[in-house]
């Protein structure tokens, strides 16, 4: 029977069929309302869930009130923006809504019964879709959806509706409870607590300021001022609304220690020169370096043995480099690079200089060694670039943030050692493989049992150790294997996606070896460039300039994600660093011309 049939028409049908028409009181029913929740956006993304980072509220264009969901498409993803709602059984519902755009859709899902959807092909105008569905038997809830069409323009909706019966109230989820902070840094707390049942999201209050929504059970307030106490709490959130607040905890920032480095600009270029050696790519002078480069990194001071902690750096010999400068012109063209606002670091290490600081005899000998060529040639700073077996952690070293291996604590505390001699101006940055840091979310050194690799996550306890002496960590996404991402699928190089997923995971932490009492807090934007290889010649993992804008395009707007969704957006990532100047010269210098041509804002 048709269920919209008019009931005049029925009670027509009855009286001239000769029959009597029994008025019985109806069963009790749901009144109809309006089940979808915050459909207006006016509470931002409250209650809506979108693909890839895809979805933003916006203030323009609005058919009602003052905001509208805008949603990006990529080439990947479709931008679906998405909400369960509950429902009753074996009842009918109208969803409705206002879009803008091309190839725009609005449908319902999980019904029990039909699946609907409607879509409009052009909407320059905004535009009504609508639809009806019936929820079979034993259906409690649906999810209603808009999305677009892969690689088109941004589509907006707005006041999206579902009208029909009520279902059951969904029960509040309790406070949070076991709210505790971790280390802070000078401008970022990090915070975890124990998961809440019938939870979907958690909202993190600063005082009484709403600083960040999460799925997860751990953030990272970041922004804050150094030296300052801050009062935390959080509730637990789904789509019946907010419960009451945790207990606060209380944290107080460091002094900090000039790690963000104001002398560097707001996106910057790092590039390694091969000063001490040449390959198949050819000596570049450091005269002949572009101004594009706005770090360079000399390649490489080597130590005189493994474990002497002596380390050595000299100009490429002329029977290696024909071309090279005197080191009475190097000199001068360091002095003219600095002039120009440029910083020149010697960099430690690299494939073939292992350095292990096994002892406190190495330690020292390393910082007044690294010293001498900081003096010599006048540089800026430091870049650590131990690869290898340089970094592995001893049997029972199990807490980053407590480590206990002889080469993990000498390296941080010969690097303290020369921050303190050189003072605030000096420049810290760090190049480790994505073995030594993100690998670290599932494997750390040899693990509780042992038998895994003790390099496993080496790096961690050094970058958190530094962390507010720290300018730049600049992980090598290169020369990789695949890398498991917060989103527990595995991420391969070469494409976009792979440094979306590692840089995320840099911005946002992650519990070590799956421990969240463990907790590696985010570093901040400022502090992270992301790694890649100049060439296809320079390294394993080359990346094209069209996906390299894609990943910057997703970190900095979340626009053009593909499939992995960031936990957050972040314009002020510093930039990008290569291997290597030399191997982009011999490019023709497509890497940084394409750093130079792209569009921050």
């Amino acid at each position: 029977m048709d269920r919209t049939r008019p009931l005049t028409l029925l009670l027509a049908g009855a009286l001239a069929a000769g029959g009597l028409l029994a008025l019985t009181p109806a069963a009790a029913v749901a009144a109809d309302a309006e089940v979808a929740r915050n459909g207006g956006f006016e509470a931002g993304l409250d209650g809506w869930t979108c693909t890839a980072g895809s979805g933003a509220v916006v203030s323009s264009p609005v058919h009602g009130g003052t905001k509208a969901l805008q949603a990006t498409p990529a080439g990947s993803d479709n931008a679906k923006c998405s909400q369960t709602v509950t429902v009753k059984p074996n009842s009918s519902y109208e969803l409705s809504g206002w879009v803008r755009g091309s190839y725009v859709y609005l449908g319902a899902s999980g019904t029990g019964t039909t699946d609907v959807s409607t879509w409009t092909a052009s909407a320059p105008a905004w535009q009504r879709l609508s639809t009806r569905f019936a929820t079979g038997a034993s259906t409690t809830s649906v999810t209603i959806y808009t999305h677009g069409w892969y690689g088109t323009p941004a589509y907006q909706a707005d006041d999206l509706s579902l009208f029909g019966p009520g279902g059951d109230p969904v029960q509040l989820p309790a406070a949070p409870t076991g709210l505790a902070a971790g280390s802070p840094t000078s401008t970022t707390v990090p915070l975890t607590w124990t998961a809440v049942s019938g939870a979907t999201s958690y909202h993190v209050y600063r005082g009484t300021t709403k600083v960040q929504t999460v799925t997860g059970t751990s953030a990272t307030v970041t922004g804050l001022t150094a030296s300052t106490p801050y009062t935390f709490q959080v509730t637990a959130a789904n789509s019946g609304g907010e419960s009451p607040k945790s207990a606060a905890v209380t944290a107080t920032t460091t002094s900090g220690g000039g790690g963000d480095n104001p002398g560097l600009p707001a996106h910057a270029l790092v590039g390694y020169l091969h000063a001490s050696f040449a390959n198949g790519s050819g000596y570049t002078r450091m005269a002949d370096v572009p101004d594009s480069w706005d770090v360079i990194n000399l390649a490489f001071g080597e130590p005189t043995s493994v474990t002497s902690g002596d380390i050595r750096f000299s100009l490429c010999p002329a029977t290696e480099c024909p071309n090279v400068e005197s080191v009475a012109d190097f000199k001068a063209a360091i002095k003219a690079k600095q002039a120009a606002g440029k910083k020149v670091l010697i960099s430690i290490g690299g494939q073939n200089g292992q350095v292990q600081l096994s002892t406190t005899a190495a330690r020292d000998t390393f910082v007044s060694s690294v010293s001498k060529i900081i003096d010599e040639y006048g540089l800026d700073g430091l870049d650590i670039d131990f690869e290898g077996h340089s970094l592995s952690l001893q049997t029972g070293d199990t807490d980053f943030r407590n480590p206990t291996s002889p080469v993990i604590v000498n390296l941080i505390q010969a690097v303290k050692t020369l921050k303190a001699k050189y003072g605030a101006g000096f420049v810290l940055t760090m190049a480790p493989e994505t073995f030594f840091v993100q690998l670290g979310y599932q494997y750390y050194g040899s693990g509780p049992w042992g038998g895994q690799d003790p390099r496993a996550g080496a790096y961690l306890p050094v970058i958190h150790a530094l962390r507010d002496d720290l300018t730049l960590l600049h992980v090598q996404d290169y020369n990789s294997g695949s890398i498991m991402g917060l989103d527990n699928q595995y991420h391969s190089m070469g494409g976009a996606d792979f440094h979306i997923a590692m840089t995320d995971m840099l911005l946002t932490g992650f519990p070590v070896a799956g421990n969240s009492e463990r907790f590696f807090p985010a570093l901040r934007p400022e502090q992270v460039a992301i790694g890649l290889p100049a060439s296809t010649q320079a390294g394993n993992g080359h990346t094209s300039p069209a996906e390299v804008d894609k990943a910057l395009d997703c970190l900095t707007k979340k626009t053009n994600c593909g499939s992995y969704q960031t936990h957050g957006t972040w314009p002020a990532l510093r930039g990008l660093m290569t291997w290597s100047i030399n191997w982009d010269r011999y490019n023709q210098w497509q890497f940084s011309q394409n750093f130079d041509a792209y569009n921050w804002s």
